[in-house]
């Protein structure tokens, strides 16, 4: 959660004034970010064991090597952060739900709410 939410703040700040954040959860809707739909099939076919090769080339083609790298460790280190995080049993604030709630949302998360905050 606190990833969407420093996308969210991060990509004004960038430029990227157009983000529409459920793109996450639909890939049809345009992200706002250039090579946006790329990095997210590279972030599902690192989840789902999907066609790594495939995501790779896409990204180098849409934004290069360097983007592709740089991709690859953002991935890593939100995916150590989440595996520190669980494997603590670190729960979400209910501030941080409250404060994330218009983002929640439009992603779809709040299923996975009910089991910490009913």
């Amino acid at each position: 959660m606190s990833h969407v939410g420093m996308l969210r703040w991060s990509a004004p700040h960038n430029g990227y004034d157009d983000l529409d954040l459920r793109a996450i959860g639909d890939p049809t809707i345009p992200s706002g970010i250039p090579g946006g739909a790329g990095l997210l099939a590279l972030v599902d076919a690192c989840l789902a064991s999907g066609d790594l090769a495939s995501a790779h080339d896409r990204i180098r083609s849409e934004l290069g090597d360097a983007a592709l790298v740089d991709a690859a460790a953002v991935f890593g280190n939100f995916q150590m952060m989440n595996r520190i995080a669980e494997g603590t049993g670190i729960p979400i604030a209910r501030q941080v739900v409250d404060r994330e709630a218009d983002t929640i949302r439009a992603i779809g998360l709040e299923r996975m709410l009910k089991s910490q905050h009913g």
